[in-house]
């Protein structure tokens, strides 16, 4: 799997951000690294599900950028980072349509050579109305802070499968939390401070939180389908980020491991909207 590979160096390059458009590689008002992880979990999306890139091939499902869910009962709404879905219109893509490709030059997604010749190899996949949703995704970030944005960060995940399901109980809800190990972190939104973080402590009860959010193994239960947890070191003054592998990050056989969570929902992509 690439997609915590590319958030990773993605991240490690500062880009302008914020009011005063200053260097950095976070800000918690911008959506850059929800962006990131989603294009990275889609690629490896396509690259896992045999399904998925059949239904791309042939123009049955293409994909829709910050679309606003409504679910059905209760009514609430929602914008998801990124969904899956057939398309709303039968109609040829239009030549100025967003493609996973372009994507990647727009958000700034740093390839391997490698990784570049894997996804020249996928099929193309369109932006496009959004019909009937198959999957959405849900990306957020803890980076600083860590207590004071426990609940906000809770109740926004928790609300992600909620109306995703809400909407449609058959459509697959997956969510991506990205924390930060780091012992300091230089302030996005108070220039010159740098935050100090009592760590292994918030990381700890940060990943304990997460974990306790609901996930599902039956289409008629509440919960995210899918759901992985990553940890990295980033300073944001510049210093490149780096992956944390070691406990409390989830381990290789952990459910919560981005790993397993890719091939969880690549499987119930297969099972789920397979034509047989």
């Amino acid at each position: 799997m690439e997609a915590v590979d590319i958030l990773v160096r993605s991240l490690s390059k500062p880009v302008p951000m914020g009011t005063g458009r200053r260097m950095l590689q976070y800000h918690g008002r911008s959506d850059r690294h929800s962006k990131l992880a989603c294009w990275g979990i889609l690629f490896d999306l396509l690259r896992s599900s045999s399904v998925l890139r059949s239904q791309v091939e042939s123009g049955e499902v293409v994909f829709g950028v910050n679309h606003t869910m409504k679910s059905y009962a209760p009514e609430k709404s929602k914008k998801l980072d990124l969904v899956l879905c057939r398309p709303e219109f039968e109609q040829v893509p239009s030549p100025r349509a967003q493609t996973l490709e372009s994507l990647a030059e727009h958000y700034g997604v740093e390839l391997t050579p490698e990784q570049e010749r894997m996804l020249k190899e996928l099929p193309t996949i369109y932006e496009a109305p959004v019909g009937n949703v198959l999957v959405a995704f849900e990306a957020k970030a803890c980076m600083t802070e860590h207590v004071k944005a426990l609940p906000r960060l809770y109740d926004e995940l928790n609300s992600s499968h909620q109306i995703v399901h809400g909407h449609s109980s058959n459509a697959l809800s997956v969510g991506f939390a990205m924390v930060n190990a780091s012992e300091t972190f230089l302030s996005p939104t108070n220039e010159g401070k740098v935050n100090t973080h009592s760590q292994p402590r918030v990381m700890q009860r940060t990943i304990d939180t997460l974990t306790s959010l609901p996930r599902r193994s039956h289409h008629s239960d509440q919960g995210f389908d899918g759901f992985a947890i990553v940890v990295v070191d980033m300073t944001n003054d510049g210093t490149p980020c780096e992956l944390v592998t070691t406990p409390p990050a989830p381990q290789p056989r952990d459910v919560l491991h981005y790993d397993r969570m890719l091939q969880r929902v690549a499987h119930e992509f297969d099972s789920r909207f397979s034509r047989r």
